[in-house]
């Protein structure tokens, strides 16, 4: 589809309305609708995949139905490194139009959200060895040259400059956690972070319902609904207990992650012809080690990543094959116990111990199977399968590819959709569209305005990269109940959120809101004094019973318990 691509091209203000008005349509289910409308699309999956496929579809036009088995990007859209990068190694495998697509998309992420897409410097240190500078060199030179477009933004601070080497002392100027005999020096480059990338999805899908499509959490396709070889829709069992009912669809994408080849064996009762490789990435969190630039170490033909991330420190990441159930993909003490003696083995100065580690998660990344069973080397494409080759029409799946080029994706997606559907839409819309909170010109001019704004917040740094311009929705929340003010974590939470998740964001478990809506959980478990709390808020919007509300406690703790929040 056509985007802005050159600086003096803003976001087009008849698609990112200054008061978010058309963002009021709440996030309600409407099992009701599901179930008596027939929709174009029907997507399954509610990841960052279907987010994206959601919001595309909706703004072209199309009735879209979107459902998730649990609440949305729950599991691989959240548990990953936060990274929006071109991806520097993929270089190494000659995947230049992966690079170059995913550093475009980095900058529509950055241009359309920026209040959770944002500039991250980077540190490459190097030892004394000629050929690994001149090979880093090169990479890093072309890395530049298919960026070429990074500085194509409005607002100055949000262009990423190119790579530069740095010296031994000043490298180490800037990280003196860098300092070994062997280094000669460190190159900086820049990619970019996400702020949340659960609220990133969320903030696709708040705008696929602003334009009129039907979703719905907590709601599982049982099976596919076939007739005469054709996909029809789906038979859904709502987890939240109104029992079955059935979607009908004219086509159906399947967008499951890490569970599509096991979901499509079923629901089609034989083995598809595509699998997926299943690929294991635990993270860590710990206190803050760096001064503010990300490193990139090199560590036996793999590396890892020290981020800084919230005002701690984000360890990623693995890569290990996983045969297991994706329902139960968690990080074990033995996965923490190896991953941190990886990174003391290649980076001394580090010597962190297990009880820096204040949270851990795994996430399952859902690769393309290339045969090789090498989930390090294997290509992060995507790939886009009609199943016709296994007997049916109208039913698509989306497998691989990474978090960075989701958007494209999506594009191609509906442009084949439309295609299949035989009707005429408008074009693409997502390059140029401002997120529902993203429409923000100059976002150290927002920030400085919302903290003159709500200086009585302590946690205003937080709250705004969280809702954006969605902010002052957020707060509306608390207009008459002062005490919804009050921080509830670290970070800066607060009691409005809790209700702003419930009434507008589809928010319907606790973890739905400690994890996922909020900040509170995502640096580690929540104090029993907080969870008491915010499920107090929630009891009351939602009628909870008492011992609905204490399960819902005990589900929280059990999670955490269980070393990976999901």
């Amino acid at each position: 589809g056509p985007e802005l691509s050159r600086p003096g091209h803003r976001i087009d203000k008849r698609l990112a309305p200054d008061n978010g008005s058309i963002f009021r349509k709440f996030m309600r289910r409407n099992l009701e609708r599901l179930s008596n409308d027939t929709f174009d699309l029907l997507v399954i999956g509610g990841g960052i995949t279907g987010a994206c496929v959601a919001r595309d579809a909706a703004r072209r036009g199309l009735k879209v139905a979107l459902i998730d088995k649990g609440d949305f990007a729950n599991a691989t859209s959240a548990h990953n490194s936060k990274l929006i990068h071109g991806g520097l190694r993929y270089l190494r495998n000659f995947e230049l139009g992966l690079v170059r697509e995913s550093l475009r998309e980095r900058r529509i992420w950055q241009r359309t959200a920026p209040h959770l897409v944002h500039p991250l410097p980077f540190l490459v240190p190097v030892q004394d060895h000629w050929a690994t500078r001149a090979t880093l060199r090169a990479g890093l030179t072309l890395y530049d040259l298919l960026s070429y477009d990074r500085g194509w933004l409005d607002d100055p601070n949000q262009r990423l400059p190119g790579y530069r080497w740095l010296n031994r002392k000043a490298a180490l100027s800037r990280d003196a956690i860098l300092d070994q005999p062997e280094l000669s020096g460190a190159f900086r480059y820049f990619d970019a972070q996400m702020y949340a990338p659960e609220r990133l999805a969320l903030e696709c899908l708040i705008d696929a319902r602003a334009h009129d499509a039907v979703i719905a959490n907590y709601a599982e396709a049982k099976a596919l609904i076939i007739h005469n070889g054709r996909v029809t829709g789906a038979a859904v069992e709502d987890r939240m207990g109104s029992g079955a009912f059935t979607i009908q669809a004219r086509v159906t994408l399947v967008a499951t992650g890490p569970w599509s080849d096991i979901f499509l064996d079923r629901a089609l009762g034989r083995k598809t012809a595509h699998r997926i490789l299943r690929s294991k990435g635990i993270h860590l969190i710990v206190p803050a080690m760096t001064r503010g630039d990300a490193l990139t170490v090199a560590a036996h033909g793999g590396h890892f990543f020290l981020l800084p991330w919230r005002g701690h420190t984000l360890l990623g990441t693995t890569d290990t094959a996983f045969t297991g159930d994706p329902d139960h993909v968690r990080a074990t003490e033995q996965d923490i116990a190896d991953f941190l003696s990886f990174i003391n083995t290649h980076l001394p100065a580090a010597q962190l111990r297990r009880e820096q580690v204040e949270h851990a998660y795994a996430g399952l990344r859902p690769l393309v199977d290339d045969g090789s069973g090498n989930t390090y080397g294997a290509s992060r494409r995507a790939e886009l399968i009609d199943h016709r080759g296994d007997g049916v029409e109208a039913l698509f799946s989306a497998i691989g590819g990474k978090w960075t080029t989701s958007r494209a994706l999506a594009e191609s997606i509906v442009d084949t959709i439309v295609r299949v559907l035989h009707v005429k839409t408008q074009h693409c819309t997502t390059a140029n569209a401002a997120l529902p909170g993203g429409n923000i010109p100059r976002i150290r001019d927002f920030a400085a305005e919302q903290s003159r704004t709500h200086s009585d917040l302590s946690g205003i740094g937080h709250l705004w990269q969280m809702y954006g311009t969605r902010l002052r929705e957020m707060l509306s929340v608390a207009a008459d109940r002062p005490e919804l003010l009050t921080p509830l974590s670290p970070s800066g939470d607060i009691g409005a959120q809790i209700l702003f998740a419930v009434r507008e964001e589809m928010a319907l478990t606790l973890g739905d809101v400690i994890l996922r809506r909020t900040g509170i959980g995502q640096l580690g478990a929540p104090s029993p004094t907080v969870l008491e709390t915010v499920s107090l808020l929630m009891a009351e919007e939602l009628g909870w019973t008492e011992l609905h509300r204490r399960n819902q406690i005990e589900a929280v703790k059990s999670e955490f318990a269980n070393g990976n929040p999901a």
